[in-house]
């Protein structure tokens, strides 16, 4: 790995077994292998490393959803359990529980308006194919902004519970349809 590499790894581990405000610059350096002062030759600092790994959490399922939004040769239904199993692994897998940093008071400062943003285009996918859905199709806004809201939070929320089997991910899933109102039958056909 890059030492820039190591340096977020280093900052994964630190930050979600140590503490964000515990971890020191120094002890994410000697855990990347570099001195300290060689850090700030490949970041700014600790908050680049968690906007960093903040933004890593969000991006990739920004880029599915997208994508899926734009595939009009599947039902929304299938595209949206997708996106919801897609995004639950990535927020359940790996060795750090990385979505826990979402809940770092730190993280409400403007230097990571980037995460915000792309979190916040993230959950607009989600309402979209929601909407798109049969179920919610002819909901008013505010009874869809409220379902995408409680899919949102239920996809998010998984960072509570983290698990990585493909069941719990599937199952995740599949309640997050059911919070669009897709009947139990119709989930089998979408798995």
């Amino acid at each position: 790995m890059s030492a820039r590499e190591e340096l977020l790894t280093a900052a994964a581990e630190l930050f979600t077994t140590r503490g964000y405000t515990a971890t020191t610059t120094r002890a994410l350096a000697e855990r990347a292998g570099i001195r300290q002062a060689s850090m700030y030759h490949y970041v700014g600092g600790k908050e680049d490393l968690l906007a960093e790994l903040l933004e890593g959490t969000v991006t990739p399922s920004l880029t599915l959803a997208r994508a899926l939004l734009a595939d009009a040769s599947r039902p929304a239904e299938a595209r949206l359990w997708e996106l919801c199993r897609s995004d639950a692994e990535l927020l359940c897998t790996g060795p750090y529980n990385l979505g826990a940093l979402y809940l770092l008071p730190e993280v409400a400062a403007p230097r990571f308006a980037g995460f915000h943003q792309a979190r916040a285009a993230l959950k607009s996918v989600y309402g979209e194919l929601l909407g798109a859905t049969g179920a919610c199709a002819g909901l008013a806004p505010a009874d869809l902004a409220l379902r995408t809201d409680l899919l949102f939070a239920l996809i998010e929320g998984l960072i509570l519970v983290r698990r990585s089997t493909p069941d719990f991910t599937a199952a995740a899933a599949d309640a997050a349809l059911r919070i669009a109102g897709v009947p139990e039958s119709a989930l089998r056909e979408l798995r």
